[in-house]
């Protein structure tokens, strides 16, 4: 019998939008080149693979079509979201991973999840050579964290319009990627942001919960405040919940299953 695999849009309430990730639980362990074979076939941001263990929680690994990650916002929200719906666990439950960034929980609450991830905050970085001429224009910032560039720009007309040189921001980046964001020009939301991955397969990612631990701490310092609403301005676009909570950092997001599939294990 195969397995099955699901896919979740997350970050959004309608189908079609947000951030598209597959969520595979399996019956036992699995070898990594299969689980990044499945993740290359399936070709989304990220295919998340869940273990079970004991006490109701879960070990969880994510990989993009062509590398494991250690940190994946939507897919931990799509897993959990699957995990609830498919009877896995009782809503009631909080899910509890296990992860390369150790563990992540998350709890329903209302048409919510809320996941507690931890803060990967950024600092003052010297620009890399290229960068302004990738991404087409020029920062007020520049910091780093340990997976990405953060790039904060003078407005959210300028984000919202950025046609950066992924190929080049490939070449010249170390990081996995780089977070691009300015200041909420409505009182809808706080910040905006976009993030590109050319690196590790994902030219821009749709809506990105990893890159919000760094953009949390960051805009929450600048503006005052703990409590913000983001929006990742990519073509499909996604809303998140963002609380800072010391080191940790509560991201809060909407889901949709799109289909169940049976996958064929070879």
């Amino acid at each position: 019998m195969g397995l099955t695999i699901v896919q979740v849009d997350s970050f959004t309430n309608e189908l079609f939008a947000g951030n598209p990730a597959c969520v595979c639980l399996l019956n036992e362990p699995a070898d990594s080149s299969w689980m990044q074979d499945v993740a290359r076939e399936m070709n989304v941001s990220e295919t998340a693979f869940l273990a079970r263990r004991p006490a109701g929680e879960f070990a969880l690994r994510w990989f993009t079509p062509v590398v494991e990650v250690e940190l994946c916002g939507h897919a931990t929200l799509a897993s959990a979201h699957m995990l609830w719906e498919e009877g896995h666990l009782p809503r009631t439950d909080q899910a509890r991973f296990h992860t390369q960034s150790g563990l992540l929980t998350a709890q329903v609450r209302d048409s919510w999840i809320d996941m507690d991830f931890p803060i990967e905050a950024a600092t003052l970085a010297p620009t890399p050579p290229g960068l302004v001429e990738a991404i087409g224009a020029e920062p007020r910032y520049v910091g780093q964290n340990r997976f990405d560039y953060l790039v904060e720009l003078d407005n959210e007309t300028t984000v919202r319009g950025l046609r950066p040189d992924v190929r080049r921001l490939e070449e010249l980046l170390s990081a996995r990627g780089v977070i691009v964001t300015s200041r909420g020009e409505t009182d809808t939301f706080d910040f905006v942001s976009r993030f590109f991955a050319p690196a590790v397969g994902i030219d821009e990612d749709p809506v990105t919960g990893s890159s919000h631990c760094c953009l949390g701490p960051y805009w929450a310092s600048r503006l005052g405040k703990d409590r913000l609403t983001a929006y990742q301005a990519s073509a499909r676009g996604g809303v998140v919940g963002v609380r800072v909570d010391g080191d940790r950092v509560v991201l809060s997001g909407q889901a949709v299953t799109v289909f169940r599939a049976e996958l064929t294990r070879a």
